[in-house]
């Protein structure tokens, strides 16, 4: 009897920059000004210069946006 190997969503995914952009509705340029100033979401550089999000990271940012 062959079992199906299911595939476990991660608990905290890591989202690339363009759909983090996406989600918070801004441009590029927008958010290297805001990270130029300290605001954003925390990034994280891999190896091939592409930046990534935590979904939590992401999330708390957003709830903080909504309570200023």
């Amino acid at each position: 009897m062959a079992r199906t190997a299911r595939r476990r969503q991660p608990v905290d995914e890591w989202l690339p920059l363009t759909d983090v952009l996406a989600e918070i509705g801004i441009t590029r340029a927008t958010y290297y000004r805001w990270r130029n100033r300290g605001y954003g979401p925390e990034v994280k550089r891999l190896p091939n210069g592409h930046l990534r999000v935590r979904r939590s990271v992401l999330d708390a940012f957003l709830n903080e946006l909504e309570t200023v």
